[in-house]
C-alpha cells in the first residue's frame, strides 16, 4: 500500500494562488486537521534557524498553519529543543531570543513559543520503542505531553544525514541534548596528526573538553566526545573529520529510531509539511545560508514522515542542479544532488530504515493539487 503525499508547486499558476493559499489547500487535502482533537495542545515542530542563517521556514507561513490548527480545535504552540553544540540555541533563553529575532514572536505567528526540553535541556523522558539499535530513546517532555503535532520541515542538505526533512526534524528536533548525543555516538572525529598544526583552536571550541593539546598535536578523549562537529568547523588545516566509512549507517539508523520515539503514543495525531524551497547544501543549524543547489520546487503534505521524505528526496533529485552552486557533481536530473554536495553520505538510509522499523512507508502516491 502506498501513502498519499500531496504536492503544490512553487510556480504561480493561472489561478494566482500564493504560498499561503497553497499551505491552506495542502492542510485540507492531506487531512491534517483530522490529526487534531478538540482542545489538543498541539506542538508545531519547526526549526527557528541558527543566528546568521536566513533560509528557515518563513514565520508568515507558520502563521497560516497556526490558524488552521486553531480552526481544527487545537491550541498550538511553536517548539524546538536545545542544540548539542554551543551556539544561539543551546539553552532556552538564548533559543527564545533567537526565535524572536528571526520573526517567530506571537505578534507574527499568533502562537507562543515553548522550548520543549526546558531551560537547560533537562526536561525529557525515556520512551520504549521496537528499534534495532535502541529499545529506549530520550524525548523532550513537552513533545510527549502535547496531544498532537504538526511537523514543519525545511528540506535541505546535511553533511552528516545526507539530507534533512521530516525524519531528521523529528529525530534531532524532538530529542534533548542527551538524546542528540545518543544519535551521534556512531560518528566520532578522527584526527590526522600529520596534518594537525597544533594550534589548539579545536580544543578551544569543544563544549565538553574532549580535545586537548598534546606534544604530538591534539588528542581526543572519546568518552567525552558528543559528536557535534564544532572542532571540524574551526580546524584551519582540515585535520579533523568523521569516520564516514563506519559511522554513516549507524548514525542515520539511530536517527530514524529516535524519530519513531518522537511520535510514539500519537498514532493518527501527527501531520507533516515539507517545504522544498531554498534548498541549500547545509542545515539551518549553520551560521550562514549558502546558495540553492536546485530551483525551488514547492510544498508537500502527508501524514507519513517516511513517504514525505522519500517524495522530497525524489523531487530534489529530479531537478537540474544549479551551475555555480556547491554541487561537486550529479547536476543532471535523476542524479543524487545531496551526494553531489557530500559524496560520503546516503540520505536514503534514514528513509529505508524508517520503513523497516514501522515509522512509515517508502512507497507513495504523489497527488498534485
Amino acid at each position: 500500500m502506498r501513502s498519499s503525499v500531496y504536492f503544490a508547486g512553487a510556480a504561480v499558476e493561472s489561478d494566482r494562488k500564493n504560498t499561503l493559499d497553497k499551505i491552506n489547500d495542502l492542510f485540507e487535502a492531506a487531512g491534517l486537521g483530522a490529526c487534531i482533537r478538540e482542545g489538543d495542545l498541539t506542538a508545531v515542530k519547526l526549526h527557528f534557524g541558527e543566528w546568521g542563517n536566513d533560509t528557515y521556514i518563513s514565520p508568515v507561513w507558520v502563521r497560516e498553519v497556526v490558524e488552521r490548527i486553531r480552526a481544527a480545535g487545537g491550541n498550538p504552540f511553536l517548539t524546538d529543543t536545545a542544540t548539542l553544540y554551543s551556539g544561539a540555541r543551546h539553552n532556552a533563553v538564548d533559543h527564545l531570543r533567537t526565535a524572536i529575532r528571526h520573526g517567530f514572536g506571537f505578534e507574527v505567528t499568533g502562537a507562543p513559543i515553548l522550548i520543549a526540553d526546558g531551560l537547560t535541556s533537562g526536561n525529557w523522558r525515556e520512551v520504549g520503542i521496537a528499534g534495532e539499535r535502541f529499545d529506549r530513546v530520550k524525548i523532550a517532555g513537552d513533545i510527549l505531553d502535547a496531544g498532537s503535532m504538526i511537523v514543519l520541515s525545511h528540506v535541505k542538505g546535511h553533511g552528516m544525514a545526507g539530507f534533512g526533512g521530516a525524519i531528521k526534524n523529528l529525530a534531532m528536533g524532538c530529542a534533548p541534548a542527551a538524546g542528540k548525543k545518543d544519535q551521534h555516538q556512531g560518528l566520532l572525529p578522527v584526527i590526522d596528526q600529520k596534518v594537525c598544526a597544533g594550534c589548539g583552536g579545536c580544543a578551544g571550541v569543544c563544549p565538553t573538553g574532549a580535545l586537548e593539546e598534546t606534544a604530538g598535536g591534539v588528542g581526543l578523549k572519546a568518552s567525552r566526545c558528543i559528536g557535534c562537529g564544532e572542532c571540524m568547523t574551526v580546524c584551519p588545516t582540515g585535520a579533523i573529520d568523521f569516520n564516514w566509512a563506519g559511522g554513516v549507517t549507524p548514525f542515520m539508523e539511530m536517527m530514524a529510531e529516535y524519530a519513531l520515539g518522537a511520535v510514539a503514543g500519537k498514532e493518527g495525531q501527527v501531520g507533516y509539511l515539507n517545504f522544498l524551497v531554498n534548498i541549500t547544501p547545509d542545515c539551518d543549524c549553520c551560521l550562514w545560508s549558502d546558495g540553492r543547489i536546485v530551483p525551488d520546487i514547492g510544498i508537500l503534505a502527508s501524514t507519513d514522515p517516511v513517504a514525505i521524505d522519500a517524495a522530497s528526496f525524489d523531487l530534489v533529485n529530479a531537478q537540474q542542479g544549479i551551475a555555480g552552486s556547491r554541487l561537486l557533481c550529479n547536476h543532471a536530473p535523476g542524479q543524487d544532488k545531496f551526494r553531489g554536495v557530500a559524496p560520503y553520505t546516503d540520505g536514503t538510509i534514514q528513509v529505508r530504515h524508517g520503513e523497516r522499523i514501522g515509522l512509515g512507508r517508502t512507497e507513495y502516491e504523489l497527488i498534485e493539487i
